[in-house]
């Protein structure tokens, strides 16, 4: 059942009882028609409406006293409206028709003796004010204006008869033709007040002297009663006891006692009288109460009324009162009820539940040792706070809550390569992942009864036997260490796709050890439960000589495992571990109870010193020189990266289109209509990418109108087609990318992440942005302060899609051996930026086919956008040569006029140049990222270029071998390039507090290299003379 195709079967019998309660003549339920559902309701109206009219009838005529006669009569087939001639007041009805909503009269009590009004659309008839109108815009109950026409439909409803009949049962004067009026109150789809809609209006039709029936005692008589309202219209009542007695319009009470008048007004259920009054056309009541003579005359004090309305002020004032202060108490008790609950639960998360009980023992105890409350905070006016005051300043007064647990199992667990994959991940990215995991480890925890304890930066430590003993510790913290070492290989592949690459490489390298542990509470600042003792300091140092992907396991803890009866869990571990104060330690890997038996033999036998092979990681020799290529797991990760963060950007790029286009982006996105313009003569027109590169690209202008219209992209997704095509898109570029060791879709996948993360850092220029700032202002600041890149969402797309591209079919070999083999690209390219171009065009053709026809679609729709998006991308893509001297030269002239020059250029112009160069910049310092990020990344980036290098040597595509001047080739490229990069990026001034960290991160690596690189050069040379 939906509105408005709503009958209410039993809506006599409701409307009666209604009818009889209040006082009312008539009640109608109007439902609100729009103009889409019109003719359905006209339809819906002759299948329902004479079921509904019988059964009314039916009950009417079983109703005691009934004189109503009913007949049958067919209904309008229509919703119609109702209109009145002016010049000869003739009623004429005609289709309704225009803009909904239509309010036809659908449902009456009791049922109408005739079809008039039934189906007429209220909200046509001519009433000013109109009731229902203002329904609508106070969305709450609203009393009509004195009408003639209400007293015509009452009779229409009732019949003459019947309603001279009813005005003869009731003690009044007994006249029908008294005035009457409507009160209308709307009905909502639901009860909810945020989301609810308006489906239609019950109105009731009364006569304003029913508010007036038994209100005095018999024998005071002589009340005059003026009904007045805002709408300019007045009525005199006067009230003999019990009966009401119409006296006529306007004020017709006795002036001489107007000095005693009370005006009862019915304006306090409004917020605001006049908002109501002139806004939402309102009519509002109020009352008039004065006496007559006659009512002079039967009390010849006034006394009486005096002392009551005291009574009654007193009475009011006491009861407002005591609500006040129960209010009081009650927010009180509920702050001091919520913060006790936050309390116990920050309690029972830091510490178990007899330590916590203990506490809450201690400090009752306390509280009756120190005395009253009075007491205790007279001896902290005079003493002060001497109970937490050590004493001699050392020692606390209070027992430490501290005890010795002889049967324990610890776990310390940490995530390698954590360091190294932070230092390239945006804060709120490495607080995601670590939430993750050990929201994860905590849930697994709670399940196998294993006690957190704490966790230190990505190491996690908990116990098991402590603080609940229990017999199998080690069994239950050998399943716990398994189910956290199998949850994070299932985590950090789900990340991957949001986190970025490499996250699915995170592994965590796991210690257990068994034994005896002090464990208690250490007072202080931050106090928490913690656990100390040589078994700590054993399970750290078996961490820490772990293997990623492994739990390495002492042998105390072994023993105990063979006793429960787990030896098959257990690998003995070839070498030994040597730890502090203990000499050689013999240790074991824990491998569960899923792995064969073949698998155990094999590893036993062959399982050398310093090369442990776990079974959950790789089984392949970790050997650069057999580096295997990602498996298509991990591609398909990285493709699904690389769609979601442009398929992010894409969105936004149509939401800006929206706003200035002021096309509303529904839940499916922006209709894709095929562009008018023709774009294949500007395709036609274009030449090699290398003449393409400009000085200045244009980028938009800020515009707050269309900045104020922007839809969040985050409220609509694209059709499926496009989302469909840039997927295949990404996928494809993918499948461009060769078997390189450095220059690979992987590489492609790290450089636009930190493209990525150098546009969020954009975005964010803490130091100008201003916290009195609006939104208009704060944008527009932002616009200005990084020369409107972060203005155009296009611009970030281009970005990073150049980033994904720039690599593209990379032989992996640099342009100049290109150019000396004379291969068909270098002689294409006129032996400039061979690869490059090479990426550009394959990349650009990719996109221009046919299959991507509403991805090109959602990128740009204008030549303007096309021929914008293109410059982009080509000047992108070029600035990752920084061998070509032409563009480097360029380049450097072009910055030092931006940035250090003086020009003639228009503002315009300069402001463009800057951004265009800080667009190469960023492309630039993201394809040398791994120089400016951890030692780690640094080296496993540097150690696959220097195989791709290896590799052109071996297969004769190189002169010289790059073993021979590696060590000083990093060096001067740290300094004649990766420094210099790092302080342009901080010279420009957009990229907050990334600058610092690149230009640091250059600094510390160059040491780094400076002192180890002949060793790490040494090392890689002879992993490949091994291989």
């Amino acid at each position: 059942m939906t509105f408005p195709f709503v009958t209410l079967p039993n809506f006599e019998t409701y409307g009666r009882q209604s009818r009889l309660n209040t006082g009312v003549e008539a009640i109608g339920w109007m439902p609100h028609v729009q103009t889409d559902d019109l003719q359905a309701f006209n339809l819906y109206s002759q299948q329902q409406g004479a079921s509904w009219m019988k059964k009314s009838q039916e009950i009417e005529r079983g109703i005691e006293g009934n004189i109503a006669q009913y007949e049958s009569f067919d209904l309008v087939p229509f919703i119609y409206d109702v209109s009145v001639d002016p010049k000869t007041g003739e009623q004429s009805i005609t289709p309704a028709s225009g803009e909904g909503p239509f309010t036809p009269l659908w449902q009456s009590s009791p049922p109408p003796t005739s079809p008039f009004l039934l189906m007429s659309n209220t909200l046509s008839i001519n009433e000013n004010p109109h009731p229902q109108k203002a329904v609508i815009k106070t969305q709450d109950t609203v009393l009509g204006a004195i009408s003639d026409q209400m007293l015509l439909f009452t009779e229409v409803i009732l019949s003459p008869s019947r309603h001279q009949a009813l005005h003869d049962k009731a003690p009044r004067s007994g006249e029908r033709f008294e005035p009457h009026a409507s009160i209308a109150s709307p009905v909502f789809d639901t009860f909810d007040r945020e989301t609810r809609k308006q489906v239609g209006d019950v109105v009731a039709l009364f006569a304003l002297e029913s508010f007036l029936i038994n209100l005095l005692p018999e024998g005071v008589n002589g009340v005059y009663v003026v009904v007045a309202n805002s709408c300019n219209q007045a009525i005199t009542y006067v009230i003999n006891g019990n009966k009401v007695i119409y006296l006529g319009q306007g004020d017709l009470s006795d002036p001489e006692y107007h000095d005693n008048r009370r005006n009862v007004t019915f304006d306090a259920y409004y917020e605001d009288f006049d908002i109501h009054q002139k806004v939402y056309e309102s009519c509002i009541y109020s009352f008039l109460i004065s006496p007559s003579g006659e009512f002079a005359d039967t009390f010849k004090s006034n006394l009486p009324i005096f002392f009551a309305f005291v009574i009654a002020a007193i009475f009011l004032i006491m009861a407002v009162t005591f609500m006040f202060y129960d209010f009081i108490v009650r927010r009180r008790n509920d702050r001091v009820m919520s913060a006790a609950v936050r309390s116990t639960q920050i309690v029972s998360s830091l510490f178990p539940s007899q330590v916590r009980d203990q506490l809450y023992a201690t400090a009752a105890k306390s509280r009756n040792q120190l005395g009253s409350s009075k007491s205790r905070l007279r001896n902290f006016v005079e003493k002060g706070d001497e109970s937490s005051k050590p004493e001699d300043g050392v020692v606390l007064r209070s027992k430490p809550i501290a005890d010795l647990f002889t049967d324990t199992t610890v776990m310390f667990a940490d995530i390698c390569g954590f360091t190294a994959w932070s230092s390239v991940r945006e804060p709120s990215q490495v607080f995601t992942l670590l939430e993750t995991v050990y929201r994860s480890f905590d849930h697994i925890a709670k399940k196998r009864g294993v006690f957190k304890v704490e966790t230190v930066g990505d190491c996690y430590v908990a116990v098991a036997g402590c603080p609940d003993p229990v017999k199998l510790h080690a069994t239950i913290m050998a399943r716990f260490a398994l189910a956290c070492l199998d949850t994070v290989g299932v985590l950090t592949r789900q990340l991957e796709v949001t986190l970025g690459p490499d996250t699915g490489d995170l592994q965590v390298r796991i210690g257990l050890h068994s034994g005896p542990v002090t464990a208690g509470v250490l007072r202080g600042e931050r106090a928490r439960f913690q656990l100390f003792g040589d078994t700590m300091n054993t399970t750290a140092r078996l961490e820490s000589t772990g293997r990623a992907g492994r739990i390495h396991v002492s042998e105390e803890t072994a023993v105990l495992l063979r006793e429960a009866g787990k030896e098959r869990w257990l690998v003995e571990r070839a070498d030994r571990v040597y730890a502090k104060g203990k000499g050689a330690l013999k240790t074991y890997w824990l491998v569960g109870e899923n792995d064969s038996s073949d698998t155990r033999s094999a590893r036993s036998s062959t399982e050398s010193p310093g090369q442990i092979l776990s079974p959950r990681a790789s089984s392949s020799k970790s050997s650069m020189a057999k580096k295997e290529l990602p498996d298509d797991s991990k591609i398909e990760r990285l493709i699904d990266w690389n769609f979601d963060v442009l398929y992010r950007l894409l969105k936004r790029v149509v939401a800006r289109r929206g706003s200035r286009s002021q096309e509303k982006v529904t839940q499916r996105g922006l209709k894709q209509t095929v562009p008018s313009y023709d774009f294949d003569d500007y395709t036609r027109s274009l030449s090699v990418p290398f003449s393409e590169v400009k000085e200045i690209i244009a980028l938009p202008q800020f515009d707050p109108v269309a900045f104020k219209a922007e839809q969040d992209a985050d409220s609509f997704d694209l059709d499926p087609a496009t989302k469909t095509e840039l997927r295949c898109f990404v996928a494809s570029i993918a499948t461009m990318y060769r078997s390189n060791p450095f220059h690979n879709f992987e590489h492609a996948s790290h450089v636009a992440m930190s493209v990525v993360k150098l546009l969020s850092r954009i975005v964010a220029p803490t130091d100008e942005m201003c916290e009195d700032q609006t939104m208009g202002n704060m944008a527009s600041t932002l616009h200005d302060h990084t020369y409107g890149i972060t203005s155009d969402p296009l611009t970030q797309f281009a970005c990073v899609l150049s980033a994904i591209i720039h690599d593209a079919d990379h032989p992996g070999v640099p342009n100049a051996q290109l150019v000396k083999e004379g291969s068909r690209l270098a002689v294409h390219y006129n032996n400039q930026s061979v690869a490059e171009q090479n990426s550009v065009d394959l990349a650009w053709n990719l996109l221009i086919d046919s299959a991507f026809e509403n991805l090109r679609n959602a990128i740009y729709r204008s030549p303007d956008e096309m021929k914008r998006f293109r410059q982009l991308v080509v000047n992108s893509v070029m600035a990752t040569d920084i061998v070509d001297k032409e563009l480097k030269q360029l380049r450097n002239a072009r910055w030092e006029r931006a940035f250090h020059g003086k020009h003639a250029d228009s503002e315009r112009d300069d402001i463009n140049r800057k951004a265009t160069i800080v667009i190469e910049h960023l492309i630039q310092a993201s394809d040398v990222a791994h120089t400016m990020q951890h030692w780690h990344v640094y080296r496993k980036w540097n150690e696959r270029l220097f195989q791709e290098c290896y590799k052109a040597y071996k297969s004769g595509r190189a002169q010289t071998n790059p073993a021979d001047g590696w060590y000083k080739g990093e060096l001067g490229f740290f300094d004649f390039y990766i420094v210099p990069l790092a302080k342009k990026l901080k010279d420009c001034g957009v990229f907050g507090v990334s600058c610092d960290e690149y230009l640091n991160y250059a600094l510390k690596n160059r040491q780094e290299w400076e002192m180890r690189g002949e060793e790490v050069v040494a090392s890689m040379v002879e992993s490949l003379n091994d291989a």
